[in-house]
């Protein structure tokens, strides 16, 4: 029975063995890499700013009598927003305004004490020193109508000042404190405006991409710090169905900073539909290469060996053969291969698990389109 049992056994090896030397080598789906002009992205985190933003405080101490917006509304420009009650600041602008006229009376009696003080010394019916007495009263009384006329200056703008308008056209926060409560100059904060378009995006940059981006504007003859001539990008938001938005790099900081290793950069982006707010979070894909000729492979083409990257190469007789590469960043649904390939491999696209190093493959070839479809 023994020798019955392990004659099977041989049989059923013996027949498997042929059954797969008929199925012959695996079938595996190769294609050459993508070969185009590309420019690498790097993404960075920041947060959107509003181009302008004023808090509204008053000028004059009173108390509030009337809000003239609604909360959260769009104002333009020297639009009223607050009023504080006025009647103090008419009435010391009366007070100054009658200060003018007694001041003026006393500089026309001043003066024309004056012109007779003058004309009477020529023919030495007063002595000089009434004369420099009335050019005193008159230079005293000429100083007082001057103080006066600043006085009613000083009124108006603060009767001017309990009208507080807007300094700015934007979209104005809710108002801080209602009617009836006192306002203290240049301490209360009634409110606040910001601007909506454009709108600035902050992102910061470490020293080895700032390295990378002020090499690259300089190739360009710009400066990082202008902006690398308005280096265009894009941010994307939290809310995938939004589509990236594209804006312009204007300004980076002029060092960077000793405590974090960081430089500060903004970006610009047009905002006429107030989608984007000051606060919110993005993502931003900056161009972190000059353009240059790129291999792109699809993602699930690369393997893992360890801490080594792979892409399974096959030649002509079929052979498999692993290629160490370097990937890079995502571009245009494809990985970029900084190094290790030169464009001409032909590698495994799907059936990798089939595609052992050494063994013969049945390659069957496609053609990858130049932007990868999602």
């Amino acid at each position: 029975m023994k020798h019955l049992a392990c004659l099977a056994f041989l049989l059923a090896a013996t027949l498997g063995t042929a059954t797969i030397a008929q199925q012959g080598p695996p079938t595996v789906t190769v294609a050459n890499p993508v070969v185009k002009t590309i420019v690498e992205d790097d993404e960075f985190v920041g947060r959107f700013e509003a181009q302008s933003e004023v808090i509204v405080r008053s000028r004059v101490s009173g108390y509030l009598e009337e809000v003239h917006f609604d909360d959260g509304s769009l104002v333009e420009k020297d639009q009223l927003l607050f009023t504080i009650d006025q009647r103090q600041f008419q009435t010391a602008l009366r007070q100054a305004q009658a200060q003018i006229d007694v001041a003026d009376a006393t500089f026309d009696f001043a003066s024309e004490q004056l012109e007779r003080a003058r004309a009477l010394i020529g023919n030495g019916t007063i002595p000089q020193s009434v004369l420099d007495e009335r050019r005193e009263a008159f230079l005293a009384a000429q100083g007082a109508l001057e103080q006066a006329r600043a006085a009613v200056e000083l009124a108006e703008l603060d009767l001017e000042f309990s009208e507080i308008r807007a300094p700015m056209a934007g979209r104005v926060d809710r108002a801080q404190i209602d009617p009836g409560n006192l306002v203290s100059a240049d301490q209360t904060e009634l409110t606040s405006i910001v601007s909506k378009d454009p709108i600035y995006f902050f992102f910061d940059i470490d020293e080895r991409y700032f390295l990378a981006y002020a090499r690259d504007a300089r190739t360009r003859g710009e400066a990082l710090q202008e902006g690398g001539g308005a280096l265009e990008v894009k941010v994307t938001l939290s809310d995938r169905q939004i589509p990236p938005q594209s804006g312009y790099l204007d300004f980076s900081e002029n060092r960077i900073d000793a405590e974090t290793g960081t430089m500060r950069v903004r970006a610009v982006l047009e905002n006429p539909n107030e989608l984007l707010t000051p606060g919110l979070f993005g993502r931003v894909n900056v161009p972190g290469s000059l353009p240059y000729e790129g291999i792109l492979v699809p993602d699930r083409a690369i393997v893992a060996d360890q801490n080594r990257r792979l892409v399974m190469t096959v030649d002509g007789e079929g052979l498999v053969t692993p290629l160490p590469v370097r990937p890079g960043p995502r571009i245009d649904g494809y990985r970029v291969i900084r190094e290790g390939m030169d464009g001409t491999e032909t590698i495994v696209i799907d059936g990798l698990v089939s595609a052992r190093p050494g063994t013969t493959v049945n390659p069957e070839k496609v053609d990858l389109p130049l932007v990868a479809e999602n």
